[in-house]
């Protein structure tokens, strides 16, 4: 492939988030071949102090990110913030997604928080988005910000056993499944993070070529 990177190349995702990791290796691996970029998360290199994620805006969020793990590692670093926006909600849970029940990362109580806040809320205003921002930081300072979105609306009671966060109550345009019952193959081809991670994917073919 023209403009990909050199087999043995490292990149890092500045995640602890095992599945985020396979998503972004199974894309990298479709968009640029097998093996042609050794991708390593925060588990995989010496730990470093993680800036908080204070942005107010899921760019800035994968910008400061993406810059930490460059500067401390040395490797080209991605990193990504992502989460959903609910229109009825002026757009929150937005950056505070993964927190939103006030503990990091539980799903459960951030997506029962959630549906009990939109209790009320008909189904015909139950519209809103996926979002998430790429951010890819050489070690040299470049810097490139993508961005994908998928668009949809929020069911009452979750569906599917796949995915995370809120994949179980967000059903895509269009589709006839939830996020949660899709293969991941089939969630890759739609989500907002599926598109960010391809976009990204051609920013480091250009970038690392």
């Amino acid at each position: 492939m023209t403009g990909a990177p050199p087999a043995g190349t490292r990149l890092l995702l500045a995640t602890r988030n095992v599945k985020k990791l396979a998503e972004l290796q199974r894309i990298l691996d479709g968009a640029l071949g097998a093996h042609r970029v050794e991708l390593v998360g925060l588990a995989d290199v010496e730990p470093y102090p993680e800036v908080p994620e204070a942005g107010l805006t899921f760019g800035e969020n994968a910008l400061l990110k993406a810059r930490e793990g460059s500067r401390y590692t040395g490797l080209p670093t991605v990193a990504d913030d992502s989460g959903l926006a609910v229109d009825a909600m002026g757009g929150m849970p937005g950056v505070f997604s993964a927190r939103w029940s006030g503990r990091h990362g539980d799903d459960r109580a951030n997506l029962g928080l959630l549906l009990a806040q939109l209790g009320d809320v008909p189904d015909e205003h139950r519209s809103a988005a996926f979002v998430c921002a790429a951010a890819l930081v050489l070690p040299g300072g470049k810097e490139h910000l993508v961005e994908g979105r998928q668009s949809g609306r929020l069911l009452r009671t979750g569906r599917g056993d796949g995915g995370f966060g809120y994949d179980p109550i967000f059903l895509g345009d269009g589709q006839e499944l939830t996020n949660a019952e899709l293969t991941p193959a089939q969630k890759d081809a739609i989500s907002h993070r599926g598109k960010a991670f391809r976009l990204m994917a051609k920013v480091i073919a250009k970038a690392l070529g």
